[in-house]
């Protein structure tokens, strides 16, 4: 199997290196990829290819027609599509068009993570608990809602916004400026308790869970700053309630599935429901409709099942010849190097020095998620989130040790990242909710 991964983060990156170990794939192309995808190759001997060069000039992730071009010159029997964009935009429905297995929802099934107001409608529809919300177009509207719910505030851009569209604060200005700049905007009951992320791969009728994670969206340490797309996270969760998979499974990813086979618009592809454990039981925070960032960083070095098999039967409505997938018994950490200013304007361009590859850890990875080369061929940050450092250990604590000995490793001296990432869960701080 040969297998077209599109996208340039760090996401892509992880998913090209679990693609690339399963013994059934014989290569992995990534477009537009970037300056990290061919050091999976040098390291670890496998066929990776990134169209570095001709894809970021010449292939643009949202036009379908290119990306179908694309797979059909590499001979690619499955496309995974990696951001969200270009789902949102359809490339799905065009690859598949084409005659081509694709992971990845339909526009219209995209718009679990495309619209907010249209997640709440369909999790209204299949009974899914979730947070009070309300839809609001004006901002007279906006302020009746906050009134209602209160602080803190929970103010949701209806629509994709990069990792930046929800703010919570508890400063009532600071919530009107945010529901202004949206436009469309969801406000929701604050959720309390702690939160988790549950992948998991749907064919339209099954979903097939991976391993929980817990990420960090603040930027700052202890959760302040603003919201992010992500700091960091880790897995598995030990200090989660015991069947918390089944239930997340019975309440929410499969009625949703059923709702949306309903609508005639089957999820096919990575159903990622974010989730808060509160003391008034499960709720969904958000879905996204691919895999989600940094998450995915840490989920997939523990996979030990076979990924291109896996998602080559979801994408072909074939999972129910699939068994439970089967996972390293380790945990994972990861934390996300960012540039100085993100989430707001991202310093870019400083250069980065990575250790050399043979000094590095088997069970330690750089992702690139916002690099690129200079003029002189020198590493620098181009975007917000630049590295996702990640390592797995016998326990969570030995995890953590080994991601931050590699942070330190690393010289980007306009970087910045968060020292607490899975440090409560390490130190048994969490108390395990009740549900």
């Amino acid at each position: 199997m040969t297998v077209l991964v599109v996208g340039s983060g760090g996401r892509e990156h992880a998913l090209a290196l679990a693609l690339a170990l399963d013994p059934e794939v014989v290569g992995v192309h990534v477009a537009p990829g970037n300056p990290g995808t061919w050091q999976l190759s040098e390291r670890y001997g496998i066929p990776i290819d990134s169209s570095l060069g001709l894809a970021l000039t010449a292939m643009d992730p949202l036009d379908g027609e290119a990306v179908v071009g694309m797979a059909q010159e590499l001979g690619a029997s499955l496309v995974v599509i990696g951001p969200e964009a270009p789902l949102v935009a359809g490339v799905a429905d065009r690859v598949r068009d084409a005659g081509i297995a694709c992971f990845g929802p339909s526009a219209e099934a995209a718009q679990l993570e495309g619209s907010k107001q249209f997640a709440k409608q369909v999790m209204a529809a299949a009974g899914v608990p979730t947070a009070r919300s309300r839809y609001c177009l004006t901002i007279e509207q906006v302020e009746d809602a906050l009134d209602e719910f209160g602080a803190p505030y929970v103010v949701k851009n209806d629509h994709l916004a990069g990792g930046k569209g929800v703010v919570v604060t508890s400063d009532r200005d600071e919530a009107l400026a945010h529901a202004a700049a949206c436009g469309e905007t969801v406000i929701e009951e604050y959720l309390d308790g702690p939160e988790v992320s549950l992948f998991a791969v749907c064919d339209g009728k099954r979903g097939l869970p991976l391993l929980p994670a817990q990420d960090f969206k603040r930027a700052g340490e202890s959760d302040t700053g603003p919201n992010t797309g992500g700091m960091g996270a880790y897995t598995p969760l030990p200090w989660a309630p015991e069947g918390l998979v089944e239930q997340i499974m019975e309440q929410v990813i499969d009625p949703t599935l059923a709702q949306m086979r309903h609508r005639g618009t089957p999820f096919q592809g990575l159903l990622y429901a974010g989730l808060a454990l509160t003391s008034a039981g499960l709720r969904v925070v958000e879905f996204n409709a691919r895999f989600g960032d940094p998450e995915t960083e840490a989920i997939l070095p523990l996979l030990s099942s076979g990924l291109g098999q896996v998602l080559y039967a979801a994408a072909t409505g074939t999972l129910d010849g699939i068994p439970d997938l089967e996972w390293e018994d380790s945990s994972s950490v990861v934390v996300i190097y960012a540039a100085d200013g993100y989430p707001g304007d991202p310093r870019t361009g400083g250069r980065i020095a990575l250790a050399p590859i043979q000094d590095a850890s088997p069970h330690t990875q750089v992702f690139h998620c916002g690099t690129a080369l200079d003029d002189d061929g020198d590493l620098i940050a181009h975007g917000g989130r630049v590295l996702a450092v990640a390592a797995q250990g016998d326990s969570l604590a030995a995890a953590r040790d080994a991601a931050y000995a590699a942070v330190a490793s690393i010289d980007f001296p306009t970087g910045f990242y968060r020292h607490d990432i899975a440090q409560r869960a390490a130190e048994s701080a969490i108390p395990t909710p009740h549900l």
